[in-house]
């Protein structure tokens, strides 16, 4: 099946040359696989090398875009995985090269690796509902796309706001800081997402693939080999998401700190 992405958690449908992408694992509430976060990326391949396709469009069903990777670990029937899961798993440079246009439509709460989909879109089209959450600090993760997308977007102030709290912020607030660049009532998502990605397919396609590049370039060094390799060997990440997943504080955290 040529639209099949490989992830029980993925479904991609066609509107004409549009290209739907849907995170659609409700039962975790949208939590990553690794075979979701690869199926992105079959997405974007997809709609660059189909020709009846144009643009991507990628959104969550509910009250969820995408929480970020599923700490449990779990997986679900039909997941198709890489051999060796590391940085080439990662859809989110994919998203960024993209030729085709991509637009992310952030229909709820959006954190992590979710947040990271939407940061590497073209345009980030948002609920005036959605939530935001840079929560990988809190989980022990040193995210190597976090410490160079986000001061990129944000200003190295903010981006060390929101890495070292983790802490939540709303729509309002995420357009304020130059996160994402547009917020719509929560009922005209979809027909605002089209619009996006309607307004970017009359711009010439090599000129806008130039312009892109130069963009691209602001975020400078993406260090996968630091962040992978305490993935590894450190014991921060471990605690982190045992603690997360027996809802406990983490160890790190000194006792009798104050409330």
């Amino acid at each position: 099946m040529a639209d099949d992405l490989g992830a029980a958690g993925l479904r991609f449908e066609r509107e004409g040359p549009i290209g739907w992408c849907f995170i659609d694992r409700p039962a975790a509430r949208n939590a990553f696989t690794p075979a979701m976060y690869y199926g992105l990326k079959r997405a974007v391949w997809l709609v660059n090398s189909d020709p009846d396709l144009a643009a991507l469009i990628i959104t969550g069903v509910g009250d969820v875009f995408a929480p970020g990777g599923d700490l449990g670990g779990r997986a679900e029937p039909g997941d198709v995985t890489p051999e060796a899961i590391g940085p080439d798993v990662l859809p989110f440079l994919t998203i960024r090269d993209s030729r085709a246009p991509v637009i992310a439509a952030v229909n709820g709460i959006c954190q992590a690796g979710g947040l990271l989909v939407a940061m590497m879109a073209d345009i980030a089209v948002v609920s005036d509902r959605a939530t935001f959450r840079v929560p990988e600090l809190l989980r022990g993760i040193p995210d190597a796309t976090y410490a160079a997308a986000l001061p990129a977007h944000v200003g190295v102030a903010v981006a060390r706001d929101l890495l070292l709290t983790g802490r939540r912020f709303d729509a309002a607030e995420a357009l304020r800081i130059g996160l994402i660049s547009r917020v719509v009532p929560h009922d005209d998502l979809r027909s605002a997402a089209l619009t996006a990605a309607r307004e970017i397919l009359r711009t010439s396609p090599e000129a806008r693939a130039q312009t892109k590049r130069m963009l691209n370039e602001r975020y400078g060094l993406i260090d996968y080999q630091t962040m992978f390799g305490a993935l590894e060997t450190s014991t921060e990440p471990r605690e982190g998401m045992r603690a997360f997943m027996e809802k406990r504080e983490p160890s790190w955290i000194p006792p009798d700190l104050p409330s």
